[in-house]
């Protein structure tokens, strides 16, 4: 038997139950992780709530670090022994133990430990993909990337300044503006302050930007699209403060013919040779140190809970990690 979180229904941290959960072989496609460390991410808040359906009684958590106890038949990727990592479909993180599809999972260099992997998987793949593939920045571009000083943006700080863009970030406090300054971020707006608007176009001097990357989603949608400059892109990849609402078409038309795009980083890494390629590229940040992995907060897997209310209530920053 091994620990793990389960929940019979969505709702608050108070669904999610730490059972003993009986793990049987790998099937066909499927390894045997025995997770050191798992990683918190705003995700799981959208699967426990029901806002990301999934047939229930489920699991959580899309990411964490371990060693292979054992494979299934077809994987040859990886193998007994072997340490690895991964962030995929379909949740079930939260755990000691577990089967999981092998297609996710990918090895580990030696200089990178459990923790670190299992903190930065979700969030360095996502910055990996927006910043190479959705609006593949060259350099020189001043951005707009919300909700700076979390997990995704303490990374995108950091790889901005590491390809010479000028980051703005907007954070929630004069602590976390500090913070996100002291990882790359160029300029940062305290929304609770501040008109992040106002603010964008007095810094570009009234040209905006090219791009805006927001995980904000309902509270800042709206703002981020009078930030772009003409032909600007709007990159939606979260909806922290709940889903976007319905617009009309003439709101992007009217601002300069904008381009949105709703992303997420288990479209961009379904083809394996897609996923290696990301991870050899956060693999290599992580190692030359331009990207510095920033464990914030750790909690024992039991105590879940709490670890969700602090994300929630956005008393985090950086990442967190669950040690089974």
């Amino acid at each position: 038997m091994a620990k793990a979180i389960r929940m019979k229904a969505t709702g608050g941290p108070e669904v999610m139950e730490y059972v003993d959960v009986e793990v049987g072989e790998p099937g066909p496609g499927e390894a045997r992780v025995r997770q050191a460390a798992i990683g918190l991410n705003y995700i799981d808040v959208y699967f426990r709530t029901g806002a990301y359906p999934q047939p229930l009684p489920a699991g959580l958590g899309m990411e964490g670090a371990g060693v292979v106890e054992a494979v299934g038949e077809g994987v040859t990727h990886v193998k007994q022994g072997d340490r690895v990592a991964y962030a995929g479909r379909p949740p079930g993180a939260y755990a000691e133990l577990r089967n999981m599809p092998a297609s996710v999972l990918v090895k580990l260099p030696d200089a990178i430990d459990f923790e670190t992997a299992a903190a930065m998987m979700l969030q360095g793949l996502t910055v990996q993909y927006l910043f190479h593939r959705t609006f593949p920045l060259q350099g020189g571009e001043t951005i707009l990337f919300h909700a700076a000083a979390g997990g995704v943006g303490l990374i995108a700080c950091q790889w901005a300044r590491a390809l010479g863009v000028t980051m703005i970030g907007t954070v929630g406090s004069d602590d976390k503006a500090e913070l996100a300054k002291a990882h790359g971020c160029t300029h940062t707006i305290n929304y609770n302050k501040e008109n992040f608007v106002e603010r964008v176009k007095e810094i570009t001097g009234g040209k905006g930007v090219p791009v805006v990357y927001d995980s904000i989603g309902k509270d800042t949608f709206t703002g981020s699209l009078d930030c772009l400059s003409p032909l600007g892109m709007m990159v939606s990849f979260g909806s922290a403060s709940g889903p976007v609402p319905p617009f009309s078409l003439n709101e992007l038309a009217s601002r300069g013919s904008l381009f949105v795009t709703r992303p997420s980083l288990f479209a961009y890494s379904a083809k394996r040779e897609d996923l290696d390629r990301m991870a050899a590229d956060l693999f290599r940040m992580v190692e030359s140190k331009k990207v510095v992995i920033n464990i914030n907060q750790r909690y024992a897997l039991k105590d879940v809970g709490q670890a969700h209310i602090d994300l929630e209530s956005r008393k985090t920053t950086g990442s967190t990690i669950l040690i089974p």
